[in-house]
């Protein structure tokens, strides 16, 4: 990969070009995206502008054609790498993203232009367990359509998000390997939230809750579980346990909802302990 890198920032043109290619060819827009924060991460909004248009062309097509996912993704990512490289914090560059993702849901963003009502009837017709549970809803005096919307926008915007970190890790991974060796590795494994910015997506939950803006609180919790996965690959580095170890907690990490429970609560706990640094110190 590293090797692709180093092609693509030899020049506009052939950044430019390999995020038009794959932001057509479907389910490769996450490396159009990454392309595009690639140059913006080394070279500045102004400079990766052309990058950046040619990884939106195809995208904006794809958002014609019904998939919102490839054009918000490189929006996204491209704002993050903005605030990263201004910033050089990942977590005020996560915070930013949950801002955007938040906005994206209240605006509608990811409902298809049709509505949701399509969705729901088809939905009742093909299962009579949902059908009698929308019904249920409807009985207790809930808005089904509304609730539809916001969990429709609130699941898009979280993959939405999740893949545009993942796109800025790999772009700053490839950043790192061609101009600072070793970097990003040091960079995520300290990754670690401030009590103040801590204290901002509480804030950012509690003001969706009294203002009736669930966006907010539906994506606040994404900064501390990334926190909570760079503190778990922080420990497991600086006691150099063997790499099976990541790979057993990636797999428990996404097949079970307690293990995300704990890596939240251990990102929370660490934001006033910083385990990595108690470990260091022992060491």
């Amino acid at each position: 990969m590293q090797s692709i890198a180093r092609w693509l920032m030899r020049g506009t043109p052939q950044a430019a070009g390999a995020a038009a290619l794959t932001g057509v060819i479907p389910w490769l827009f996450w490396f159009s995206a990454a392309v595009a924060a690639l140059v913006t991460l080394r070279r500045g909004l102004g400079p990766a502008t052309p990058t950046i248009l040619a990884a939106a062309v195809p995208a904006g097509w794809w958002w014609t054609q019904g998939d919102v996912i490839p054009l918000a993704s490189v929006l996204m990512v491209t704002l993050m790498a903005v605030v990263l490289r201004a910033r050089l914090r990942w977590s005020e560059t996560l915070i930013a993203g949950v801002l955007v993702g938040s906005a994206m849901i209240q605006l509608g963003v990811f409902i298809p232009p049709e509505g949701v009502g399509p969705l729901l009837e088809q939905l009742r017709t093909s299962s009579p367990e949902i059908d009698s549970m929308l019904s249920d809803l409807a009985d207790q005096g809930v808005a089904t359509e509304s609730l539809a919307v916001m969990l429709i926008g609130g699941v898009t915007a979280l993959i939405v998000l999740l893949t545009s970190i993942a796109c800025l890790a790999l772009a700053r991974g490839w950043q790192a390997g061609l101009y600072n060796p070793g970097g990003f590795r040091g960079e995520f494994h300290a990754l670690r939230l401030a009590p103040r910015e801590l204290a901002v997506l509480v804030g950012l939950a509690v003001i969706g809750t009294v203002l009736g803006l669930p966006a907010l609180s539906m994506l606040a919790w994404v900064p501390l579980l990334i926190a909570g996965i760079a503190l778990t690959h922080g420990v497991i580095g600086l006691r150099g346990m063997n790499g099976l170890w990541l790979v057993a907690f990636y797999v428990l990490l996404i097949t079970t909802w307690p293990m995300i429970l704990i890596v939240l609560l251990l990102a929370l706990i660490d934001t006033f302990a910083d385990f990595r640094s108690r470990l260091a110190r022992s060491d």
